[in-house]
């Protein structure tokens, strides 16, 4: 059976209440502008709850371990789409909202969806995956989602694909279980080094852990707990949501009564899962060994690699495809003979309390606004733009900010000039908002090592400071949809805030 989903009125609502004693009406989720309660969204199903999901018969292509595709920005039908897909033992594929057409094409065909649930835009792939024999769905009537007659051509309403809704509610044995909890429960995509997102597999051990991580915090059924981040990220998802789960059911979307960092929180740290940090050498891109091959662990203050053990507790699943991607990530002896653990790719800091902060990204990739963004990525998305030859993308710092902003040095074509908002255009149409380089640098050429690698770490230490680097400079300046050259005002525009990046 697969759950739908129906959207009562206020009135509806009130009456359904009213005549079911088993509703409680405390909240559950708050979604910036829309409020959910336990009695709007049952996620944990009964026996005779009315609410908004509702069983329909199966229909043909979904089965325990099919993948699903869920593409739904923060919001209720995010969390519904993906409890009501587990219940039923399909696989979810967390989508990300901000995915340009190349690399959703990607994300679905790489974790051989059969399916798309629909939330968000998808229009320009709809006709190619239907194509492909990807079902491409929408459910009316949620809040937020699609206008009912509205749908992308080649989606279909979901209660259009179904068949009439029965008269009961499953009973509470009747939902999917795993046979081993080592399989995969679902997929969220990282930034993939080699330019598209991988879509790594996590268990539903996992996911059961994660649902134990407010509990280590000392975290009540009642408190609020404010979730910024994407749901469609590990952190989101597993640890926003399934947090809340585990917990009893806590709300996301608020700001903790009585303030989180006061009100008498214990400011021990907490060890939720177990880690190590160990030196990395930056410019060899690996971690630093001693004379027996072995990782050294960093002093307190002193800036390494965060990597965590894989054992049978904490098992490292992969990425679906190539097998070599997977590989990369696992270190081997780090500590004994035989051990492995994963590599995050973050390089973190702990400070003599057991506190740990974030300092930068390894190899080639940085991290802006949340996001891990992918330098291959993002050259090879601006190489697409007729007046390009050449790209070299990078991250650099900027006061007030934490991560690192995409800069990107480029060079012309002979007899090219750059026209700074159909540069604007083209990236805004190829890349995601938290990729788009925030600076642009006119180079005549790029320098390159004798083995033909860009020097990328230079370009990064002048920065752009106008008075540091002795080309023309460019600035993304989203209110005039546009690249404007910069000078030494837009730069003190930008790093004391007066100018918005």
């Amino acid at each position: 059976q697969f759950w739908t989903l129906k959207y009562y009125n206020k009135v509806d609502l009130d009456s359904a209440i009213s005549s079911n004693s088993c509703f409680k009406t405390e909240n559950v989720f708050h979604f910036e502008k829309y409020m959910a309660r336990r009695d709007q969204f049952q996620l944990l199903h009964g026996k005779n709850p009315k609410v908004l999901f509702s069983p329909c018969h199966t229909l043909s292509c979904l089965r325990p371990r099919v993948t699903v595709g869920l593409l739904a920005g923060n919001g209720p039908a995010f969390v519904c789409g993906w409890m009501a897909l587990m219940a039923i033992g399909a696989r979810p594929a967390l989508l990300g909202t901000e995915l340009r057409p190349a690399a959703l094409r990607h994300c679905v065909k790489v974790c051989g969806a059969r399916a798309v649930l629909l939330f968000g835009a998808l229009e320009p792939i709809v006709a190619e995956l239907r194509e492909s024999g990807v079902s491409v769905w929408v459910i009316p009537g949620v809040i937020p989602g699609p206008v009912p007659g509205r749908y992308p051509n080649g989606a279909e309403p979901l209660n259009d694909a179904s068949e009439p809704d029965p008269k009961e509610l499953m009973e509470d044995g009747d939902v999917w279980r795993p046979s081993d909890m080592g399989e995969t429960a679902l997929y969220i995509f990282t930034s993939g080094t080699t330019g598209l997102p991988k879509a790594a597999r996590v268990s539903h051990l996992k996911a059961l852990l994660c649902c134990g991580f407010y509990q280590l915090l000392g975290a009540h059924r009642r408190d609020v707990l404010y979730v910024a981040l994407p749901l469609h990220h590990t952190a989101g998802a597993l640890l926003g949501i399934a947090g809340c789960v585990g917990i009893g059911g806590g709300g996301t979307g608020g700001i903790a009564d009585g303030g989180y960092w006061g009100g008498g929180a214990d400011p021990t740290p907490q060890l939720f899962s177990p880690f190590e940090i160990v030196r990395f050498d930056v410019a060899q891109g690996a971690p630093v060994r001693d004379e027996k091959g072995r990782c050294i662990r960093v002093r307190p203050g002193e800036p390494g690699l965060l990597v965590a053990p894989v054992t049978p507790r904490t098992p490292f699943l992969g990425y679906v495809g190539s097998r070599a991607q997977s590989e990369q990530k696992l270190l081997r002896d780090v500590f004994v003979e035989g051990d492995t653990f994963f590599s995050t790719g973050d390089l973190m800091e702990e400070d003599e309390l057991g506190f740990v902060r974030f300092c930068d990204r390894t190899g080639d990739t940085f991290r802006w606004k949340g996001e891990n963004v992918s330098t291959t990525e993002v050259a090879e998305a601006l190489l697409t733009h007729a007046a390009l030859q050449e790209a070299a993308v990078y991250g650099v710092t900027v006061p007030g900010h934490e991560g690192r902003a995409g800069m990107a040095a480029v060079v012309l074509r002979p007899g090219w000039e750059l026209d700074g908002a159909e540069l604007f255009q083209h990236v805004a149409a190829v890349l995601p908002p938290y990729a788009w380089p925030r600076f642009i640098r006119l180079q005549e050429r790029l320098e390159v090592t004798p083995t033909f690698k860009q020097l990328k770490s230079l370009l990064a230490q002048d920065g752009f400071d106008p008075t540091r680097v002795p080309v023309p400079l460019l600035l993304l300046d989203v209110a005039a949809a546009a690249y404007v050259p910069m000078g030494r005002e837009q730069w003190d525009g930008v790093v004391t805030g007066r100018i918005r990046i």
